[in-house]
């Protein structure tokens, strides 16, 4: 790795590290609760949190779902679905973070758990019709999350570029990013 990618890949996890913490102190202070369900991130989205001192408080686990049928058996995404679309597709995120809420969710708790899931195409090259850097981030949002009423789960498509470290990296980054945005972070 030369040095400007050694600098670049610094910067990128110090801003990842800035915004799990500030995320991870919003959920804290309102008692929401995180897990995720990752496919192509594989285990760098929970990396990113229990990096911070005190994750603990807040952050319950990371189901990595690589395989197509651990997304149905684990996280009860429809196997139809599967079948159908594949694992990149943005209902499979969507019910993926839906699964890990409920997967994670502990009933002393009541229902505070956000869901994140990851699933996509890291790369090199395409997987059938999918190019590479097609991804789609889940987030399911519990009842008073940022003033929402009713659990909110939702999906967005990203596309990104890079290699496949590079498109991994980054689905950690935006997710973080839109957590923050659907939190209302970047206004304080």
């Amino acid at each position: 790795m030369s040095e400007s990618e050694n600098s670049s890949t610094a910067a990128s996890q110090s801003q990842c590290d800035e915004l799990a913490a500030a995320v991870l102190r919003y959920c804290e202070a309102n008692h929401f609760k995180i897990a995720a369900a990752e496919s192509l991130t594989g285990g760098l989205l929970a990396d990113v949190f229990v990096r911070i001192p005190g994750a603990s408080k807040v952050f319950l686990g990371s189901a990595v779902t690589y395989d197509i049928r651990a997304k149905a058996k684990i996280l009860g995404v429809n196997a139809d679905l599967l079948a159908r679309e594949g694992a990149v597709h943005p209902e499979v995120a969507r019910q993926m973070a839906a699964g890990t809420a409920q997967l994670y969710r502990q009933t002393e708790d009541g229902d505070c758990v956000i869901g994140l899931a990851t699933t996509g195409v890291a790369g090199p090259g395409p997987d059938g019709d999918k190019p590479a850097g097609l991804v789609y981030i889940g987030c399911s949002l519990p009842c008073g999350f940022n003033g929402i009423r009713a659990r909110q789960t939702v999906a967005y498509e990203l596309r990104l570029k890079g290699d496949r470290e590079a498109v991994r990296h980054e689905t950690v980054q935006c997710i973080l990013e839109k957590l923050r945005t659907l939190s209302a972070l970047s206004q304080e």
